[in-house]
């Protein structure tokens, strides 16, 4: 069946949004589900894309939002508990109920966002929970067609990693840096957006799990370095051993934004890095670090908006 109706959960975030703008360049009809129409109103601006109010917990109105969908895409994640939200809530029950929800309706296209070393006895709740979901969905492959990505952390003009380093640096004379040595290797997210949109019809990728990851592995201190390098800002680095790693993520629970938690410690205990290249079947050769962060990063500095300004006048 030709996919034409796609709706996407969490399409108005970091991720959805560069995906649903290449959804909507490739002719799609996009149906973002979000809870807050106002989230998504720069996605409202697209010709293809229309927003709907919607709370994706409850079942009944998620199975009522998602009738005349083509392709379902669920890319609703956190990073944070919350005593609204749980990650067993959002990873795990969620994804299941999508999967059925589509089986009920006859959708038979379900995109899922799962997470890169989830596994079920990983050292995290955050992993584990999305491992659950994967299992989940697992139990619907004979009458879906399912394709699951995991990836890396995911780097990108609004991200909440790079962005968020940028900020402490610029804020503080010293970065205590928990778990130094944890390794990551960063995707661009116009890379995973690319991977998604290019798996949309393409049978191949049906029942399939992909992991998405960058061309280069860094080390949590080396990322940071990364970032004052592209600011021209340095500080020094104090590497924290895992008990004050956990003493400073447990401080930074208490704040009233958390920036932090002891379960994203846990994370960090497995090396966030792939043992795969790039999936060749999405034609995506995945972009360095290095090539993307100047042009969000230095944009924001008033050197940058500066030199930005004299490249925009050809001076």
């Amino acid at each position: 069946m030709k996919i034409k109706k796609i709706y996407v959960l969490g399409g108005s975030g970091f991720v959805g949004s560069a995906l649903v703008a290449k959804l909507d360049a490739a002719g799609y009809l996009v149906t973002v589900l979000t809870r807050r129409r106002g989230s998504a109103k720069h996605l409202s601006l697209l010709p293809n894309v229309s927003v709907v109010e919607c709370n994706v917990l409850d079942y009944q109105a998620l199975n009522s939002a998602l009738r005349g969908a083509d392709a379902v895409i669920n890319l609703i994640g956190i990073l944070h508990q919350s005593r609204r939200l749980s990650f067993n809530a959002v990873h795990h029950q969620l994804p299941a109920q999508v999967a059925k929800i589509c089986t009920d309706l006859g959708i038979k296209r379900l995109l899922h966002m799962s997470s890169l070393q989830a596994e079920k006895n990983a050292p995290s709740e955050y992993l584990r929970s999305k491992a659950a979901g994967e299992v989940a969905l697992s139990a619907f492959q004979q009458t879906l067609n399912i394709t699951i990505f995991r990836p890396s952390v995911i780097f990108g003009r609004g991200d909440s990693f790079i962005n968020l380093f940028a900020k402490l640096i610029k804020l503080l004379p010293v970065v205590m840096l928990a778990k130094p040595c944890a390794k990551f290797q960063p995707v661009w997210v116009e890379d995973v957006a690319s991977s998604f949109a290019a798996s949309v019809e393409n049978t191949a990728t049906y029942g399939q799990t992909y992991e998405l990851a960058g061309p280069k592995i860094y080390t949590l201190r080396q990322l940071v370095q990364k970032v004052m390098d592209t600011l021209g800002i340095q500080r020094p680095i104090i590497g924290l051993n895992n008990a004050l790693s956990y003493l400073q993520a447990f401080m930074m629970e208490l704040l009233p934004v958390k920036l932090m938690s002891r379960d994203n410690v846990r994370s960090m205990q497995v090396d966030n890095v792939s043992h795969q290249p790039f999936p060749a079947v999405f034609g995506v050769e995945p972009t360095a670090l290095e090539v993307v962060i100047p042009e969000y990063l230095v944009d924001s500095t008033l050197r940058g908006a500066y030199d930005h300004f004299r490249s925009s006048a050809a001076r």
